[in-house]
């Protein structure tokens, strides 16, 4: 009798060690789970741009001033652009940087917020022509204003020196004989119609008749017997150009490109054709309905700080809107073609589907 009142005894202790120690987890697991609620957590930014748009330092500089958090989303093409604004309603952003004929496609759509123009300070720092929004095409529609100009350059030819001896006049040197499987371009049916058509002699490359249409797409497959290949984002031309010696391509990027090429080792030279050469013109724009519009205001007054606009000429090669411009590109400028809104995104991108393809050039009407 005494051996089991013993053995009772033993394991009501072991039961109540148990009791304890299951009340001592279950209290630390509350105590976790009311501290994580008391702690808010950091306000998020959500930056939809373009490779060099946001950089780490100048992200986690915004971070630790405001502290907060920002999640930057990167695209390669104006299509990729125009897809991730179309991911959710609303746009699952809260800023974007968009070329000026996107911006009014956008704006268009209903899909950005008029602009408080007295909350970017670090305008009155741009160029006078940069600050008079209503005299560029695309960021103002009647009395608002939609996007802040951040950066630009033009569409040239880059090419190899070694291999082309004299800078090219004109964009119909993509199509020369002499450099077949050496030609890169870039994957974009707005931009590959827009300087076709101008190599083509068109004056508005923008709003093609149907008979130009079909001109410029019937041309476009004709490019693809010179091409090596097309590519989207300017370190993989850069890579593709230096790897396989190509001789000429079509610079998207513009400046940008050539900076990279040359720190790869490249030998090469930029031209601005003589029928002129597309340009862009990206901004900064803040999403409707996005849930941070004082932070979107924040980073795009940030995005104008002189120190960054410097660091974006000095990293990328391009231009920025807030230093004094070098005359030979004052000089250049006059043969610059600022993108504009097509008269048919679906009608182009329908048809650069099936010359990327690769559909033979019987294909297209005459």
């Amino acid at each position: 009798m005494f051996g089991k009142n013993r053995t009772s005894r033993r394991r009501a202790r072991n039961f109540v060690a148990r009791l304890v120690v299951a009340a001592i987890v279950l209290g630390a697991f509350w105590a976790g789970t009311l501290a994580d609620s008391a702690s808010p957590r950091p306000t998020v930014l959500r930056v939809l741009a373009w490779p060099g748009y946001a950089d780490d330092d100048w992200v986690s500089a915004f971070e630790k001033r405001l502290h907060v958090k920002v999640e930057v989303t990167l695209v390669d093409s104006d299509e990729a652009l125009w897809a991730r604004m179309h991911s959710a309603n609303p746009p699952p952003y809260d800023v974007l940087a968009a070329n000026t004929a996107e911006i009014a496609r956008y704006a268009r759509a209903g899909l950005l917020a008029p602009l408080d123009l007295s909350a970017i300070p670090n305008r009155a720092g741009q160029r006078r022509y940069f600050r008079q929004l209503d005299g560029i095409p695309g960021l103002v529609d009647g009395h608002d204003a939609y996007a802040i100009p951040f950066t630009y350059s033009s569409m040239g030819l880059i090419y190899d020196r070694k291999q082309v001896g004299v800078a090219p006049r004109s964009m119909l040197a993509l199509w020369d004989p002499r450099y077949r499987g050496k030609v890169l371009d870039f994957n974009s049916a707005q931009h590959n119609f827009s300087f076709a058509a101008l190599a083509l002699g068109y004056r508005d490359p923008f709003h093609l008749s149907p008979a130009q249409m079909r001109a410029v797409a019937r041309k476009l497959v004709e490019l693809r017997r010179n091409l090596l290949t097309y590519y989207t984002l300017p370190e993989e031309a850069t890579a593709l150009f230096v790897q396989h010696h190509a001789a000429l391509m079509f610079g998207n990027y513009g400046t940008q490109q050539v900076e990279l090429l040359r720190r790869a080792g490249a030998d090469v030279g930029y031209a601005i054709p003589d029928e002129g050469a597309l340009a862009w013109l990206d901004c900064w724009a803040i999403v409707k309905g996005g849930a941070n519009p004082a932070l979107a205001y924040d980073w795009i007054n940030q995005m104008l700080e002189p120190s960054i606009g410097a660091q974006l000429t000095q990293r990328e090669g391009l231009a920025n809107t807030l230093l004094p411009e070098p005359s030979e590109a004052s000089r250049e400028a006059q043969r610059l073609v600022w993108i504009e809104r097509v008269e048919s995104t679906s009608e182009r991108a329908a048809l650069w589907q099936r010359i990327e393809s690769g559909d033979r050039l019987r294909s297209f009407p005459k």
